[in-house]
């Protein structure tokens, strides 16, 4: 049994399938995937445009609803619940890293990341996340003073501000050149770490799993492969 093995499952999916209907075709996005999050673990899931990576992550986060299967964080089986139980799990116990930052271009870094602090249970301060990202100094820019790596990092410490049990990142990197993308996963990667966050970053680069406690690999809707790295790289030490 791997050390992974061994601890707590903070999110787990079984046998998910999505169907979408459009028209007279239906499209399988998702075949009876099956998957395990564990507690604390940095997992990426590669595979290419198409495979189901986008659409596990959106059900795993309550953002959408498969077609059949049950996902389970911790005891509770969120998609047995209401949308009131889907809106109360996304706020408390979920943070979202998206491709593109959507920051509100008229407030500050540290005013968009209290947007999220204003509702949470038991949020950092606005200014102790963008620390721990790194923009302890950026505070009070606003997002066309920063750069697109900076505002990503903005996003991300948004996403944590609310201390999340899971943060699920899609394409973090994927509109940054590999220098910005680096400081971007540098940051995933010390939230992982510091505060024991699950984490899973979808991405279309092989190299970024190596930084990762697991990878899975996706092809059409399924998880074909998964690999447990027996070490992670540091996400400093990646390049491509």
């Amino acid at each position: 049994m791997s050390e992974s093995d061994q601890r707590q499952i903070t999110l787990s999916g079984n046998t998910l399938t999505k169907t979408y209907h459009t028209g007279a075709v239906d499209v399988q996005a998702l075949r009876g995937v099956g998957i395990q999050l564990f507690e604390g673990e940095l997992v990426v899931l590669l595979g290419p445009s198409g495979s189901g990576k986008s659409t596990l992550l959106n059900i795993l986060g309550g953002l959408d609803t498969p077609s059949s299967g049950q996902v389970y964080f911790h005891e509770l089986e969120i998609t047995a619940g209401d949308e009131s139980v889907l809106t109360r799990y996304r706020r408390d116990h979920v943070g979202f890293v998206f491709q593109f930052y959507n920051l509100i271009p008229s407030l500050t870094a540290r005013e968009n990341v209290a947007l999220v602090t204003e509702i949470a249970m038991q949020p950092m301060d606005p200014a102790e996340a963008l620390s721990m990202v790194g923009l302890g100094d950026r505070l009070d820019h606003f997002p066309a003073q920063l750069s697109g790596g900076e505002q990503q990092r903005v996003a991300i410490a948004r996403a944590i501000a609310k201390r999340p049990d899971i943060l699920l990142c899609d394409e973090p990197t994927g509109a940054l050149d590999s220098h910005t993308g680096i400081l971007v996963l540098e940051a995933i990667e010390r939230v992982n770490r510091e505060l024991g966050t699950t984490t899973a970053v979808i991405t279309h680069n092989t190299v970024i799993g190596n930084m990762a406690d697991r990878v899975l690999h996706f092809g059409d809707g399924q998880v074909v492969d998964s690999v447990n790295n027996t070490s992670r790289q540091p996400a400093k030490e990646l390049s491509w």
